[in-house]
């Protein structure tokens, strides 16, 4: 039989920081890591990600709401994000 699955960071929508650059987005990072490795079968692309987190955090890159977890730098949404990015294309 067929499988479902849902994959969702568990959070709010946030509305009162909205388009300020300092929502977290790790957890629908690894969201999206999960629905590649559970619902397509998409080891290597979800290794990757989840890796590159692990990396970026191991190297004090963080968000405003984790900054006082020993940051080296404070990151905006868009750059935490792209910093992640970069970091799987490497893996």
């Amino acid at each position: 039989g067929g499988r479902v699955g849902i994959y969702e960071p568990i959070h709010g929508s946030a509305p009162d920081i909205a388009g300020q650059g300092i929502a977290n987005p790790i957890a629908t990072i690894l969201s999206a890591a999960m629905m590649l490795k559970y619902a397509f079968g998409e080891n290597e692309a979800a290794a990757a990600i989840e890796s590159a987190v692990r990396a970026v955090l191991r190297d004090g890159y963080r968000t405003k709401d984790i900054a006082q977890y020993d940051a080296k730098e404070i990151c905006s949404t868009a750059e935490i994000g792209s910093i992640i990015a970069d970091y799987a294309a490497k893996a």
